[in-house]
Formats: C-alpha cells, structure tokens, sequence
C-alpha cells in the first residue's frame, strides 16, 4: 500500500501514472521524475526487490508509490496489476511502457526461442499493457502513454536485428495508438534513446565491444558524443506525459544528441 507525508506540486500533480520496467536504470528514473512532479506512481516489474526499492526511494521523499509484481509479457499478470494499481491510486492518466530487454548476436546465430523470448518481451507486452490502457483511459477521459523505442527503430544495427525489428514495432505501435484514440482524449508518444548509462546500456556496449565494434571510446564520441544519462531519458519522459506536451501525439522523441539526425 501507498503512503504520504507531504503534497506534491508540479507539472504532474493530480496525476496517476503505470510504469512497466520501473524498477531500474530508466524506469527508476522515470518513476523518480514523476512522483518528484506531484504523480502517484505504480510500477510494474518482476524485479521485486529493487521495484520495492524504488518505491521507498519515492516514499522517503515524501511522494506516493506502490510496486506490483508482474511479468508484462502474460496478460492475466498485466491485467492483476492494472486491477491493483486502480484500487490503490484509483485511475490512471499517465502510462510509461518501458519494460524490456535486448539480444546481441549475429542474426545467423540467433535461435527462434530468442526471437519469441525478445519479442514477447518487447513487442507482446507493449500491446498487452496498452491494449488494457487505452480501455481504461478511454473510459476516464484520456490520458498520455510513453512507449520506450530506441535509434534502432529507424536504424539498423549489426548485432541486434531482432531488437532493432522489436523497437520499429513498438514505435508504430504509437503512432497507431495516436492516430486510432485521439479522438478519445489519448495521447501516445515514442521515446528513442540512444545509449544510455544503465545496466541495460552498459551490457550492451560491452558486448558490442566483444564483437570488435569499438562503443565504448570511438564509437559513443563519433555518435553520441558521450552516454545518456538515464534522468535525460526521464525528463523527456516527463514533458510527453505532462500537458505542456498537449499537441505532442504521434511523436517520436529522440534522445541521443543528434545521433539520428546526424545519420
């Protein structure tokens, strides 16, 4: 259950936000960001420990947090949390999609059962936690829905065709969402990061380093410049489910230091 110790104010105040994968690296940060701005936050994940870590780094500074255990890639896990978080914060505007994951390895290599597990993970749950959202929100008068997508939406990169063909689905999944429930007051936007400094992040430049890529020095300057930081994701975050961004729906964010618009 939730507690308070003092109100919030900010530009998510009133507010009840759905994190998925909010336990860590972005999603904590997100979960942070937003309870910082006045929201109510409920995550999602099968990290308990940490999601419940993240909750008390919430209530310690005084927001309104609940963690619920569930793996997003089953509907009936997705469906328990919603039911839940509704019945502790009452309903949501605000859902963040971020839970996820990625595969390095040669698409030569790369087994089907890879390609289910990565593909329910990013892609099957992303569809079952909105296809639930957007009923919920349509039935309380709108909302905002982040989905988390990358550069590699828009790019292909060697290593990771699986992730890059996840991350493409998950960002029409927005632009499908923006277009079909506009008219009901929901608003769906896409973040892209670049590489960002998580647990996440990090595997994935050593890895790629492992395979004579070069990320780590070479690679991040010629892109990027230097690594994300998890609170620039966040903030981004934070302005497409805010009402400043109240026109913003369709949109794919980048977040990454003109690394797509550099090519």
């Amino acid at each position: 259950m939730s507690t308070s110790s003092k109100p919030l104010n900010g530009r998510l105040a009133g507010k009840v936000a759905v994190i998925t994968g909010g336990a860590t690296g972005m999603g904590r940060a997100t979960a942070l960001a937003f309870a910082e701005e006045g929201a109510k936050v409920s995550i999602f994940d099968i990290q308990d420990d940490e999601g419940r870590k993240t909750v008390q780094m919430i209530r310690n500074a005084g927001g309104e947090a609940a963690f619920f255990h569930a793996d997003v890639t089953r509907d009936e896990e997705i469906n328990a949390a919603f039911d839940a978080a509704l019945a502790t914060f009452g309903p949501y505007n605000i859902l963040f999609n971020h839970a996820g994951t990625i595969i390095v390895k040669p698409m030569h290599e790369t087994t089907e059962e890879e390609y289910d597990w990565l593909m329910d993970v990013n892609v099957k749950s992303a569809f079952l936690t909105c296809r639930r959202a957007v009923q919920d929100m349509n039935a309380n008068g709108g909302g905002s829905i982040v989905i988390t997508s990358s550069i590699a939406a828009e790019r292909g990169y060697a290593l990771e065709s699986v992730y890059c063909m996840s991350k493409g689905a998950v960002l029409q999944l927005a632009r499908t969402i923006s277009t079909e429930y506009r008219d009901a007051g929901i608003r769906c936007n896409a973040v892209c990061p670049g590489f960002v400094e998580t647990a996440h992040g990090l595997k994935e430049i050593a890895e790629l380093d492992a395979a004579g890529q070069g990320w780590e020095e070479a690679g991040m300057a010629a892109t990027q410049g230097r690594i994300c930081y998890p609170e620039e994701v966040a903030a981004a975050v934070v302005f497409l489910a805010s009402d400043e961004a109240s026109f913003v729906n369709g949109n794919a964010t980048y977040v990454d230091n003109g690394w797509y618009a550099k090519g």
